[in-house]
């Protein structure tokens, strides 16, 4: 086991890992820009290292910079976190030529399954479902009119690189095309350095599924069930929740062996999600694979009592996985509320400093942040503060256990996405668990004929 690793991260997600490692007995060291010398993954971590200014690019994705802190203090293994360099191939690559354990993926698969065009055909050839498209990237204008005619308008650009919704565009006609394939391109190479692109058909309205599996260097590999992550705004999620209300106990273990068969088809190691578009009528579709913990982790973990963190780290030290898939078994409901520090009728970000913050717990709650009263939102990152993740003996119970926790949240000093959040969780299809990828543009429709947050709160 690791004697002590460093934390390549910031805000919640280094509190998290910094409380798996102190149940583990690992010391810890945090990195850090200077926005960040107060935080509080500085202060609860055995060790801490400025790496830069607050601008990220010369902070918490300076490679360099980190590959140092690691040298300085002695760790022999780096946890990423989500975001910044989690899916960087080239962090696990200095790091395997350093003698740096990466907890994480190896790096050829995460460079496999980051590129999106490549992925398609290696989960098509390993027998998972995709949606028809470009076999690569799209590399002149005449055969994307072609590709696009003969998959059916309409279709979607996407960037083979990245995520989060940049690099994309809907076409509905071949007049849009062209422009559409341009933007993303322009977009992509802005955002991730790449600007191929490819093709695909576009599901209206889709459920967006998501697998974890976790896998060890000795072939096993299980999945955790899945996480339904369809509300979501410009492509970022907003709520998760597990299990969905759209999957069958037979349709589960169809989708999990799939996505088992297929993590081995890579030689998938570490903690990772196969995600999906599932159609109106239940078919599945794979989308893209994330080869990272996720945000939205915690709902996993409480209705499967799985440790992910601590079986990341397990994985990376060279153990096997401390349970058999016959083993995982599913208890209650979970749903997690993204809190983020934005107007929730604009949602322009609302950095600032915090005067009060008060999270009640009770039966079934579980927060993860770094926010406290009199600590400051910095405008510099992700505007995401805190999670709060309810589990409930069904769903009812877990909508009335995150809507009783936000109504008694109090956050001065800033503005949360809190109204938005409750809003949703009284809206009669959320409630319904009738849930699409559209579930926000019509939810924002009508809020705009129903006078705005502050009435339904």
């Amino acid at each position: 086991m690791f004697k002590k690793i460093l934390i390549a991260n910031r805000g919640e997600v280094a509190l998290r890992v910094i409380f798996a490692c102190r149940e583990l007995g690992i010391k810890t060291v945090a990195v850090y820009s200077e926005a960040d010398e107060n935080s509080l993954h500085v202060r609860f971590a055995d060790e801490d290292v400025c790496i830069g200014p607050p601008r990220s690019a010369d902070s918490y994705l300076n490679v360099p910079a980190v590959i140092s802190a690691a040298e300085i203090t002695g760790a022999d293994a780096i946890h990423p976190g989500y975001g910044f360099l989690s899916e960087s191939a080239y962090l696990a690559e200095v790091c395997e030529a350093c003698h740096i354990r990466f907890i994480g993926p190896d790096p050829q698969v995460i460079r496999l399954m980051g590129d999106k065009a490549r992925a398609r055909r290696v989960m098509r050839k390993a027998g998972v479902p995709i949606l028809p498209g470009s076999d690569g990237p799209i590399d002149n204008e005449d055969r994307a009119l072609k590709l696009a005619k003969d998959i059916g308008y309409p279709v979607i650009v996407k960037a083979t690189a990245g995520g989060g919704g940049r690099g994309m565009r809907v076409v509905r006609a071949p007049a849009e095309l062209s422009h559409a394939v341009k933007t993303a391109q322009r977009e992509a190479e802005a955002a991730f350095g790449v600007a191929d692109v490819y093709i695909e058909k576009y599901v209206e309205s889709p459920r967006h599924i998501e697998f974890q599996v976790l896998g060890d260097h000795h072939g096993n590999v299980v999945h955790l069930g899945e996480r339904e992550c369809s509300i979501q705004r410009r492509h970022q999620k907003l709520i998760e929740e597990s299990p969905s209300v759209a999957l069958s106990e037979k349709v589960r273990r169809k989708m999990g062996g799939i996505v088992i068969d297929a993590a081995k088809a890579v030689q998938y190691t570490n903690a990772g999600t196969f995600e999906f578009l599932m159609d109106a009528d239940g078919r599945f579709y794979f989308m893209e694979a994330n080869t990272r913990l996720q945000v939205e982790h915690p709902v996993t973990e409480m209705v499967t009592g799985v440790d992910i963190v601590k079986e990341q780290i397990r994985i990376a030290a060279g153990e096997r996985l401390s349970f058999k898939q016959s083993e995982i078994t599913f208890t209650g409901h979970s749903i997690e509320c993204r809190i983020n520090a934005e107007d929730p009728d604009t949602f322009v970000p609302s950095p600032g400093v915090i005067h009060v913050f008060s999270v009640p717990g009770g039966p079934g709650v579980r927060v993860e942040t770094m926010a406290h009263s009199e600590c400051t939102i910095s405008p510099y990152y992700d505007s995401l503060i805190a999670k709060i993740i309810v589990h409930g003996r069904d769903r009812q119970e877990a909508i009335a256990r995150m809507r009783r926790t936000l109504e008694m949240t109090v956050v001065e000093g800033i503005k949360t996405s809190i109204p938005m959040h409750l809003r949703i969780l009284k809206d009669p299809d959320f409630v319904a668990g009738k849930l699409s990828t559209s579930f926000m543009e019509r939810f924002l429709k009508r809020r705009e004929t129903s006078g705005g947050l502050a009435e339904a709160v």
